[in-house]
């Protein structure tokens, strides 16, 4: 069992790998259960070493685009749980309360009152900002980039530089954040740039100063995100999501729902997603996965997460089969069959130990009613709750690639990347 995990908060979440030992006679990881795990640095032994988050859930193997092979290795979607809150800090070369102080006033001053505390004479602590715990890698480029001490004169010949340098160099990363180090000084030059030739220097001037607090930039954000010609809106989006009001956020998303680039209906669904929106309904399905649908009046479309949190997202929502189908599983375990005529879907499944048939199982047309149907467990005998047949996620995806290519839906299918895990 092994992962990649970032610099994160306290029970965050994160994807791991996992892989079945050699030498054993285990053949597949496929319906299986990581049971739990204590997950480690990754090189270092002993009894002295310390746990840094654990792992457990179901076994995800990818039925999409992968080599089914080897099935003796497989994922655990947003598994793993960070155990710790992962400090940053700057650390003196040479311990002095003094330096300590005067860098920690210094960033206070900069951002929010809390943002750096001195713990000791060569050991400054740094808090997120809440502005940047969306953007914590730019927030540490930012700090590194800070002057302790300025002068006025100086620091306007810097904003000079750097906005000369964000209109006209290629490395205009290291312009853009030279100004945000900087601060609100910088909005006054920046304010030109929105009028740029050049959309990249539109949308890096846009972004710096809405990080800086000034609303120009949202303002210009919100137009290039609309822009269906620009190739900046994703990431404009973005940039709104992570800085700007949540009520702002989430406006401008609600209208890039019914785009026709599918792109930036997911990019306006995560938007949407982070601010718990009303748009957005979500049931946990099995103990498996979410379902979240989403009524607009745009293109219908299905979506499927490979890696964080697994998800099957209902665009255009509710999306309805039609009747005549018959799709079965690439094993031919599983069969959704709804003959011309008749008012409802079959739905049955060869039992995965022993040889009959589970079901058929009745369901309505609602995509979502047959998702429940595939994935809710098996009732018990004396229950009285939903009856399902305890599909795995893996299994449930590929059936919905399969409905939406044979035309059983009018929905377009789409699926996220896989965990970038070595």
């Amino acid at each position: 069992v092994y992962g990649l995990m970032p610099a994160v908060s306290r029970h965050q979440l994160f994807d791991v790998k996992v892989a079945a030992l050699s030498g054993t006679q285990t053949t597949s990881l496929e319906g299986g259960d990581l049971w739990g795990a204590d997950l480690y640095e990754a090189g270092k032994f002993g009894t002295a070493i310390k746990n840094v988050a654990t792992a457990e859930g179901p076994v995800f193997i990818d039925t999409i685009e992968a080599d089914q092979s080897d099935k003796k290795i497989g994922y655990i979607l947003a598994g793993g749980r960070a155990l710790e809150e992962y400090k940053l800090t700057l650390a003196l070369r040479e311990p002095d309360y003094r330096l300590a102080s005067m860098i920690r006033n210094r960033l206070n001053e900069r951002f929010e009152g809390d943002t750096a505390k001195a713990v000791s004479q060569g050991i400054v602590e740094l808090k997120i900002p809440a502005k940047y715990r969306e953007q914590k890698q730019r927030f540490i480029s930012i700090v590194k980039t800070m002057y302790l001490v300025e002068r006025s004169e100086i620091t306007q010949e810097r904003i000079k530089t750097s906005v000369r340098e964000l209109a006209v160099s290629k490395e205009k990363e290291n312009s853009e954040i030279t100004l945000e180090a900087i601060g609100s000084q910088s909005a006054g030059k920046l304010a030109a740039l929105l009028n740029s030739f050049d959309k990249e220097v539109q949308f890096r001037a846009a972004r710096c100063m809405l990080n800086l607090g000034d609303g120009r930039g949202l303002k210009k954000l919100r137009a290039i995100a609309r822009d269906k010609n620009s190739a900046y809106r994703i990431e404009a989006l973005q940039a709104i999501t992570a800085s700007a009001k949540s009520k702002d956020a989430a406006a401008i998303a609600r209208g890039l729902l019914h785009d026709r680039d599918f792109d930036i209906q997911l990019a306006a669904y995560e938007s949407l997603r982070k601010f718990d929106n009303v748009s957005i309904s979500q049931e946990l399905i099995g103990r498996k996965f979410y379902l979240e649908q989403i009524a607009h009046p745009g293109q219908k479309a299905i979506f499927v997460s490979r890696s964080g949190e697994p998800k099957i997202v209902l665009f255009g929502a509710p999306i309805r089969c039609r009747d005549d189908i018959f799709i079965r599983s690439a094993d031919g375990d599983i069969t959704i069959n709804a003959p011309a005529g008749q008012n409802y879907v079959s739905i049955s499944r060869k039992h995965p130990k022993r040889p009959i048939l589970i079901g058929p199982v009745k369901s309505t047309f609602d995509l979502s009613e047959i998702i429940r149907t595939l994935s809710e467990e098996p009732v018990k005998t004396g229950e009285d709750s939903r009856i399902g047949l305890g599909v795995s996620y893996s299994k449930v995806m590929a059936l919905l690639k399969k409905i939406s290519e044979q035309g059983a839906v009018e929905a377009e299918f789409h699926f996220g990347p896989m965990p970038k895990i070595n």
